[in-house]
């Protein structure tokens, strides 16, 4: 009897060990699927029309191949398992939820162009599939060993790829900048300051939510030429465009920010840009400090974790490591840089996702 139920147990083990087998197997399914839905726009036709069945979809989707309508309930099946619709069995129609409007196109907050740079085979499917070679060679990313130049030199080069790599992380600053300036716990960050630097700042989206949120406060954005290109030198009230290299000089003001920059970089290359971003603020008695929008990394260990977003912070460990030759950093990691570039404090406020906020001290 006893043998038996070993053997049942054994065969359980089995069963599950291969379901999880099978899960990784297919896990490219769920976000083609995804990719498939947001190039039909079917998020932004649930948006216009609201509950819709099948039927209804269809008629919006002029030019679906009528051999192809019996896919249609399969895709909206894998939506719906994947948390971005709502299905209503007894009216048999479906309809978005929060995280299904996010990849809406017009929404405010939408994250259609940063997923859509995620399904872009130039910065995923080749790079990772050259993952085990770049294990073995002596190139500093995967995608030095699959394009022979770094991320950057390729968004330099290649002006259409960079122009989709900036929409996805202005669709990320909308988001983030909404959830940073309404916060109750970050209501303290901008008391006092009358400038601010928004280091790598891109186009402009979050310090333009900034600007706006409070009048008093000048502020500029700061970025390569290339980046920042027709905006060179505008400035719209308190708001202000100025191209250059960080590494170089980064203009003076009460506060720098570095939202997503730093785990672009190597440890080195952090310390230098903080070296620089010290010379370019007050002391702390005279309110100098450096903002960094950031991932604090999680350990599965911990108590009271969100076993979903430490996942996401360790998957994004690894595209900074074979994309940007960079990296996610944990808190003793953080706090060496912070010692290293030659700064007295800092303080974590971790309340927005996967990020937290670091203010540190000269």
């Amino acid at each position: 009897m006893a043998k038996n139920e070993n053997i049942r147990a054994d065969l359980e083990q089995l069963l599950q060990a291969e379901a999880q087998t099978w899960d990784y197997i297919l896990s490219f399914v769920r976000p083609s699927c995804i990719r498939c839905a947001v190039e039909l726009r079917i998020p932004d036709i649930l948006r216009k029309h609201g509950i819709m069945t099948i039927s209804d979809l269809v008629a919006s989707l002029p030019n679906l191949n009528p051999s192809k309508i019996s896919f249609l309930p399969v895709l909206m099946r894998i939506l719906v398992h994947s948390g971005l619709l709502n299905y209503q069995k007894e009216v048999d129609s479906y309809s978005f939820t929060t995280a299904g409007s996010l990849l809406i196109e017009n929404e405010p907050f939408s994250k259609r162009s940063h997923f859509l740079f995620s399904q872009n085979p130039v910065i995923t499917l080749k790079p990772f599939s050259s993952l085990s070679h770049w294990l073995q060679d002596d190139l500093p990313t995967a995608f030095d060993t699959t394009y022979g130049k770094s991320m950057w030199d390729y968004c330099a080069d290649e002006p259409k790829f960079g122009s989709i790599f900036n929409d996805a992380m202005a669709s990320d600053s909308k988001l983030f900048s909404h959830l940073f300036i309404n916060s109750e716990q970050c209501k303290h960050v901008f008391e006092g300051l009358t400038s601010l630097v928004d280091v790598g700042g891109g186009t402009g989206t979050l310090a333009m939510a900034i600007a706006n949120a409070f009048p008093r406060l000048n502020c500029i954005v700061f970025d390569l030429p290339h980046v920042i290109g027709d905006r060179k030198g505008i400035t719209t009230g308190n708001l202000e465009f100025v191209a250059g290299s960080m590494f170089d000089n980064i203009p003076y003001a009460n506060a720098i920010l570095l939202k997503f920059i730093l785990h672009n970089w190597s440890d080195e290359d952090c310390v230098k840009l903080l070296k620089k971003c010290r010379e370019s603020i007050p002391s702390k008695e005279k309110g100098g400090k450096v903002m960094v929008i950031d991932i604090v990394i999680e350990d599965y260990s911990s108590n009271n974790i969100n076993e979903q977003l430490v996942q996401v912070q360790h998957f994004m460990d690894v595209i900074m490591r074979i994309s940007y030759g960079a990296k996610e950093r944990t808190k003793t990691e953080w706090e060496k840089l912070f010692l290293d570039a030659g700064f007295s404090d800092y303080k974590i406020t971790a309340n927005f996702g996967m990020r937290s906020l670091i203010e540190i001290y000269p």
